[in-house]
């Protein structure tokens, strides 16, 4: 659910820390600070790609309510295990407290996906859903860009030219109300 509803990279979402969410106000956001990547078949905590992937999304009443519910599991799971937790802090992290393989988490998507019976998706369609979903909504390929933490504009314009086409049929029409005369009572 994190994944569809903030179109963040997997392994930011694996590298996310508690004290990264602050889930309480009027405005419930994210602190993108962190990825966890493999290197050298090691699995590593780093740095996001570029400074843009340093980034707050919002997030939606649903998640917040679904993040409390894991985050109540999840203290569960570290008093069973009592020593053997890991406390890195992690809101998606093993069994005991450190930080996942990011191929495993997609393992375990797919394993997901045809058990409910679904046609094969990457765990990564989760990102380009959101993102498509945002662009025909009508939100500004600013903000799409933005909460994706793409660099450029012109890679968000890019990889989801092909949500322009739905986009343009309904333009025509949509600037034509806008001009179209009104009638004016003068007297």
């Amino acid at each position: 659910m994190f994944l569809a509803s903030t179109g963040c990279r997997r392994g930011e979402a694996l590298g996310l820390r508690w004290h990264d969410l602050s889930l309480d106000g009027e405005q419930p956001r994210a602190s993108i600070r962190q990825t966890v990547t493999k290197v050298g078949g090691r699995t590593v905590v780093g740095t996001t790609k570029t400074n843009q992937g340093r980034r707050l999304p919002v997030l939606n009443t649903q998640l917040v309510d679904d993040l409390r519910a894991h985050r109540r599991r999840q203290s569960e799971q570290r008093l069973l295990l009592g020593a053997g937790w890991r406390d890195n802090d992690l809101v998606f992290p093993n069994h005991v407290g450190e930080a996942q393989p990011p191929e495993t988490v997609s393992r375990v998507f797919r394993e997901l996906v045809d058990k409910a019976g679904l046609p094969p998706i990457r765990l990564h369609d989760l990102r380009h859903g959101w993102a498509t979903l945002a662009l025909q909504a009508g939100i500004h390929p600013k903000v799409v860009q933005e909460r994706l933490g793409h660099a450029t504009i012109a890679i968000t314009l890019g990889t989801y030219s092909h949500v322009a086409p739905a986009m343009h049929e309904g333009a025509a029409e949509q600037v034509a109300e806008i001009m179209r005369p009104r009638s004016v009572d003068v007297r």
